[in-house]
């Protein structure tokens, strides 16, 4: 396989400052061939004049020699004679001093000096092209190669403290992520720029973050599950023990505590499971169309019955018009008694608990608002969170398991929507989520 060039340069820096380099070497290069053939014409004149210096040299000569490049043409009582090879005739004259060029050649006419009348000539070919074009290389090549090094040199040395600058972040996040792979995630990289280095620092450590919170959210997960699972199971092994040793009777009181400790560790189990399959997408939904009103309300007989001991009101105030939703009845069924049974319990006797929904667009709103003691602001952006409790003591005291908002979360999302809480403390708060629209009503296909 092929390998592009500079491919094999150990750092960042050096193929940065090799290709700089090499850029402004091919760019000398190329303006020098441009002066070359804009100059191409410069050294005519100098040309010409050595052209008349030969001619005067030796025009009073009677066999004059030429240079190897250079002929003479005499020119007596009208007859030419060539001295040297013989080229295109130049334009003739009578008399006087002349030079130029004509018919690709250069020339430069005196008179004869010495007895003879008539005018001589030194006559050279015109440089081609090529020869005029590089002449100029070959006449200064020495100054050019000091002046290209030097251009490379500066050039090097502006890359390298350049390519430093640019490449301090990539040197950053590359000993970020070394201490990042022995799990020290609060490593952050500071950068001002802009440029692609710096979006790829602010990505890094927006990463990195997201690392850090989900290490910190494993922690978290890792000892809440453990205390939960560790306080059934303590309080069973303690009247195990007891039991055995005769402290306690195996009575129905102790074997009813042991059998409540039981179904508290199998529910909280379950919904580990449940909440797992929900975020691997591995819980299939059965989508129908299912009328609000109605799931409200039955889930409002529910929490009447589950939370008989509270002085709460809870009522509905779901429109009767409302278009049904396209969802999972049992999913949506516990993700509003999960609001509601925690709306009712952080709510004091006398407050009020209420359901209202309208559409939006291809979806419907759905808000559990309460006027119980409100979250705290620091609370809110962790308040889904698996086992996270803004209050953990009475949470756990009255049988949660800091697991059910998570799992409603979790069932909006799957259908599509999103679940938000807003809370003022001290005066309540509203949980909101939305779920689409059945896209065809029962009444226009026929059903009853």
């Amino acid at each position: 396989m092929s390998t592009r060039p500079f491919e094999k340069l150990p750092t960042i820096r050096a193929k940065l400052g090799s290709t700089i380099v090499f850029a402004v070497g091919m760019t000398v290069i190329l303006v020098y061939f441009i002066l070359a053939f804009a100059l191409r014409n410069s050294f005519r004149d100098a040309d010409l004049v050595d052209l008349l210096r030969l001619a005067q040299s030796h025009s009073a000569e009677q066999t004059p020699v030429g240079d190897g490049r250079t002929s003479f043409l005499a020119i007596v009582d009208g007859g030419p004679t060539w001295i040297g090879g013989e080229l295109p005739q130049p334009p003739m004259f009578d008399g006087g001093v002349h030079v130029g060029v004509a018919n690709g050649v250069e020339y430069a006419a005196v008179p004869l000096r010495g007895d003879a009348a008539g005018m001589f000539y030194a006559v050279r070919r015109e440089p081609g092209f090529v020869v005029a074009s590089t002449r100029f290389l070959l006449e200064f090549w020495p100054q050019l190669l000091v002046a290209g090094a030097l251009a490379s040199g500066i050039a090097l040395v502006v890359a390298r403290y350049l390519a430093r600058g640019m490449t301090q972040p990539l040197r950053d996040m590359a000993r970020a992520a070394q201490r990042m792979e022995v799990g020290d995630y609060s490593q952050r990289v500071h950068t001002l720029s802009r440029d692609e280095v710096g979006q790829l620092a602010t990505a890094f450590n927006r990463m990195s973050g997201e690392l850090e919170n989900l290490e910190r959210s494993r922690r978290d997960l890792v000892a809440n599950v453990s205390h939960e699972l560790k306080t059934p199971i303590t309080a069973i092994r303690a009247h195990l023990e007891n039991v055995l040793d005769g402290v306690e009777a195996p009575d129905p009181a102790t074997l009813q505590v042991m059998l409540t400790q039981t179904e508290r560790l199998s529910r909280l189990i379950d919904q580990l499971l449940e909440l797992s399959r929900l975020e691997s997408g591995e819980l299939p939904l059965r989508r129908e169309e299912v009328e609000l009103g109605s799931l409200v309300s039955q889930v409002l007989s529910e929490i009447d019955v589950a939370r008989s001991d509270r002085a709460v009101e809870v009522s509905s105030d779901v429109p009767a018009d409302l278009p049904p939703i396209e969802a999972d009845r049992e999913r949506v069924h516990q993700v509003l008694f999960n609001l509601l049974d925690n709306a009712v319990r952080f709510t004091p006797s006398g407050g009020s608990v209420t359901v209202s929904a309208e559409r939006h667009d291809g979806s419907v709103e759905v808000r559990v608002t309460d006027t119980g003691v409100g979250i705290s602001p620091e609370h809110l952006p962790r308040l889904f969170e698996r086992f996270y409790r803004a209050d953990p003591a009475r949470s756990r005291d009255d049988g949660g398991t800091g697991i059910g908002l998570a799992i409603a979360r979790s069932v909006v999302e799957a259908h599509g929507g999103h679940l938000s809480a807003a809370s003022v403390l001290g005066t309540g708060s509203v949980f909101t989520f939305d779920l689409p629209v059945a896209s065809i009503p029962k009444t226009k296909r026929g059903e009853p």
